[in-house]
């Protein structure tokens, strides 16, 4: 990894909280999630109650360097946070886990554009979308003007920075380059369009940027960054020289590991209860079909789980020894985040065969819960297919790549 020496002041005193801490604080908050749940999903936005809550307990600074007061945390934390999030509501955990995951890419930026970021505001919440439409740029002194619209922006409606990709171009027009660049909340607008079957509560609507300016401390090289050439480090954890693609990968995966925990824990409650319409069990729990399905789906998420930990072990260790993981972890690592989303939602299928008919009422969470994670799971960072494909390629030898996100 190639890193530009930057004099950074050093972290401050306070005392850090650990991932069982955290984990903890999480947890703590699943009652208000669910109290707030229909709410949410009515609201298409994540109530400021909550984001207040979350903001309290800390949980979006999970990837804020400690110099500006945050936890610089791993990616097993993140995970298990916005796991135990998801659990009491999908939708703000997957705002938790993009926040964080934003967070670490605007750590990634030069000292100034950070100081301009976390160094005025300790709270601030990047969040953030690589693909534009509709983009247009040009070179001027001192950075870029753009215009553009970036779909589909997760949180946005809370969000204090914006981490958005775009085609860098020179001075005579034409692309040298693709980059991320941070642009403050207050200076783009935000279209609502968010209309969905699920996940609704992440408020993921189009942010807007008309003839922006954008300083040259504020742009970056996507595929340099891919390549972990980047402007700026900092803290004594490696977090911020995690190899950035599987990172990417993985960190939107936890909510729906969440989610499926909570729907296994819905459905292993009634069945003590509930019985097996137009048969002689008055219990599900009696049926040995029921007791074999709620088997399955109990393992596939284990197997979710598992994978997801082995995933964010290889990541933590990389930025540890430097950040430096082959080619073929780093194309496993999202091939991991792939499988985990497979399972899950295939979990949750079983969940629903076991539940019933009644699981798809409005007063059932079971039903938010299937097309929260519905949705969640067909992410393109971590399609399934995709995922395997790259990982298969690299396996067999084969030369052909479809991304540079490895």
């Amino acid at each position: 990894m190639t890193i530009t020496s930057r004099s950074v002041p050093a972290a401050t005193s306070t005392a850090v909280p650990d991932r069982a801490e955290l984990v903890a604080r999480a947890t703590a908050l699943q009652p208000l999630l669910r109290e707030h749940a229909a709410r949410i999903e009515a609201d298409r936005k994540v109530t400021d109650e909550v984001i207040d809550a979350l903001t309290d307990a800390g949980l979006f600074k999970l990837t804020v360097a400690r110099r500006f007061g945050g936890h610089e945390s791993d990616m097993r934390t993140l995970l298990d946070v916005s796991a135990a999030i998801a659990e009491g509501d999908g939708s703000t955990g997957w705002v938790t886990a993009v926040v964080n995951t934003c967070n670490w890419l605007a750590g990634l930026f030069p000292v100034e554009a950070q100081e301009e970021v976390f160094g005025a505001d300790p709270d601030a919440r990047v969040t953030g979308v690589f693909t534009p439409a509709a983009i247009t740029n040009r070179k001027v002194e001192g950075g870029w003007r753009m215009s553009g619209r970036w779909y589909y922006n997760s949180g946005a409606w809370h969000s204090t920075w914006a981490v958005l990709g775009i085609p860098l171009t020179g001075e005579s027009g034409e692309v040298v380059d693709q980059a991320m660049v941070l642009v403050p909340r207050t200076d783009l607008e935000m279209q609502d369009v968010w209309h969905v079957a699920g996940m609704r509560g992440t408020g993921s609507n189009c942010l807007m940027a008309e003839d922006v300016f954008v300083p040259g401390h504020r742009v970056i090289s996507v595929p340099r960054a891919i390549d972990g050439e980047l402007p700026a480090v900092h803290g004594p954890t490696g977090l911020f020289r995690s190899p950035l693609s599987p990172l990417l990968a993985l960190g939107l995966v936890g909510p729906q590991v969440g989610m499926a925990r909570a729907a296994l824990k819905l459905v292993t409650e009634k069945t003590a209860t509930k019985p097996i319409s137009y048969t002689y069990y008055e219990t599900q729990a009696e049926s040995v079909a029921v007791q074999l399905q709620v088997a399955e789906a109990a393992l596939q998420i284990d197997t979710a789980q598992l994978h997801l930990y082995r995933a964010a072990a290889d990541i933590d260790e990389a930025a540890a020894r430097g950040g430096e993981l082959d080619v073929l972890t780093r194309a496993r690592v999202r091939a991991d985040s792939g499988h985990a989303v497979k399972n899950v939602l295939e979990a949750l299928n079983t969940l629903l065969d076991v539940h019933g008919g009644g699981a798809f009422a409005d007063a059932n969470p079971l039903q938010r819960i299937w097309r929260d994670a519905s949705i969640a799971g067909r992410h393109a960072v971590a399609t399934p297919a995709v995922g395997m494909e790259i990982y298969g390629k690299l396996l067999l030898g084969v030369d052909e790549r479809i991304t540079p996100f490895v």
